[in-house]
């Protein structure tokens, strides 16, 4: 940042002063007038100037303060949404499975410690559960045992984040793939849940097949299988794009302000800088690749049309269903 420096006269002033002192000794009281008139008219012009500026400073404080408050707002509901659909994955949990997973980890500990009876129980246990959940859903391929969350979001505007973009494609086109993979592997604003899931197809018949290995004393090869069992877990991962639910957490308030009859100057105003809000919301989205193209080109048309149904002061009500539920499922199939 370039600074200017301001230059400073009163010194230079008092300066000229002491050099000139003799000159002006027998005029001291003409020369203190000339002096102090202009410093009074400066104290008075710069108060005025400073107390014009500390106005206009208040002002944009509020301004700043009352955005901030409601992003904060925002960023609290759309985390309170993420913690909602972690809730719901968990509990998808399957305590059986749980308790299969845990128990193939205590024979592993029964046959380091070459425990044959504590390893063939635990097995046993183990086998029961999984076949309690397959009875209770043949037809269920993955059962959940694990859910964890994680928050990525990146500060940047779309400009930025498109730039970036454009550089990683320049980067394969030469080669460089891992100078590309550092460059947008930042470049994402999501919830990440990760569900740890136990594959029905395969791990109970893995379990089965080191039995007969711990029958037989081979408690390394046993153990060795059971790793490699616990190693056939399936993680799957959901995303909820955060720029999608901002927007749509932004289209609530919209919402309420297009539905008000005689809105105020500054509801108008608002408004109109809310629905400016979502179609950045939507930019940035689609900047970091939360779709494919030609997917938002639907959501700024919709956009276009509530502003120009709500210009004026115009209002009324369903302006927003074809958007919100456009968005809903647009979110729901990301997810």
């Amino acid at each position: 940042m370039s600074m200017k420096l301001k230059t400073w006269l009163v010194p230079a002033v008092a300066a000229l002063t002491l050099m000139a002192g003799p000159a002006l000794a027998g005029n001291t009281k003409s020369a203190e007038a000339v002096k102090e008139k202009p410093a009074a008219a400066k104290t008075e012009t710069q108060k005025a100037a400073d107390q014009k500026q500390q106005k206009a400073k208040g002002k944009t404080m509020d301004a700043a303060k009352i955005r901030k408050a409601a992003r904060e707002a925002i960023e609290k509901k759309v985390k309170a949404e993420g913690a909602a659909k972690a809730d719901i994955q968990r509990q998808k949990i399957f305590q059986d499975a749980v308790v299969a997973l845990r128990e193939t980890q205590n024979a592993i500990v029964a046959l380091d410690k070459k425990d044959k009876e504590k390893a063939l129980a635990a097995l046993e246990k183990a086998i029961g559960k999984l076949e309690l959940v397959l009875a209770r859903d043949p037809n269920l391929a993955l059962a959940p045992v694990d859910v964890t969350t994680q928050t990525l979001d990146i500060y940047a505007d779309v400009e930025s984040v498109r730039k970036a973009v454009k550089e990683a494609i320049a980067l394969l086109k030469k080669g460089r793939v891992q100078d590309a993979r550092a460059l947008v592997s930042g470049l994402a604003s999501e919830i990440v849940i990760e569900v740890l899931n136990i594959p029905l197809a395969t791990y109970p018949d893995a379990i089965r097949a080191v039995v007969p290995l711990i029958e037989a004393g081979k408690f390394k090869e046993a153990k060795a299988a059971l790793v490699t069992a616990l190693n056939t877990l399936v993680v799957t991962r959901h995303i909820i794009p955060l720029p999608i639910v901002r927007a749509e957490q932004m289209l609530k308030r919209a919402e309420t302000l297009a539905e008000k009859a005689n809105r105020s100057k500054a509801e108008e105003k608002e408004l109109t800088g809310i629905l400016k809000a979502v179609r950045r919301e939507l930019k940035f989205a689609e900047a970091l690749g939360y779709g494919k193209e030609g997917d938002f080109k639907p959501f700024y048309e919709e956009l276009d049309k509530i502003a120009k149904k709500t210009r004026g002061g115009g209002h009324g009500k369903g302006f927003f269903d074809t958007l919100k539920k456009a968005l809903a499922d647009f979110r729901a199939k990301l997810f």
